[in-house]
């Protein structure tokens, strides 16, 4: 496994553990954050999804620089990223299949899913020098 398929797994293994983490995306110079929780591997990228409806949607497709943060235990995460839209059905059908749940809320087309690219994931303690993890 090379280092950008572990950095991938253990950020993707972060956000999963996680559970809910908090995005944040500029809307018009404001920033904007709020829960999310989903978290999903395909094709060697992570992925993270939404509904095409929802401002979020809008605010990623506009600037696509988009900043999470969540909090295990006594660590806490920061990740930069750029969003890119992947409107492949498979790659929407691969999210909705990890998170069955979604299948009531978002079809093919109504949902949006986005994968992280230019990945800087940062793991903060109050004890232990800062990890960092680049894919």
């Amino acid at each position: 496994m090379g280092p950008n398929k572990a950095n991938l797994e253990k950020v993707c293994s972060l956000l999963k553990e996680c559970k809910t983490y908090y995005l944040a995306t500029d809307d018009g110079g404001r920033p904007r954050v709020r829960p999310f929780g989903t978290a999903h591997i395909f094709e060697g990228k992570l992925y993270i999804q939404t509904g095409n409806f929802k401002q979020v949607y809008k605010q990623m497709k506009k600037n696509p620089k988009i900043e999470i943060s969540g909090m295990i235990g006594e660590r806490w995460f920061r990740i930069e990223a750029n969003a890119v839209e992947d409107d492949r059905a498979a790659a929407k059908a691969s999210m909705r299949d990890a998170y069955p749940e979604l299948k009531s809320i978002y079809d093919t087309d109504n949902t949006a899913v986005f994968y992280l690219a230019d990945v800087v994931a940062t793991v903060y303690s109050f004890t232990e020098e800062p990890e960092v993890y680049k894919f």
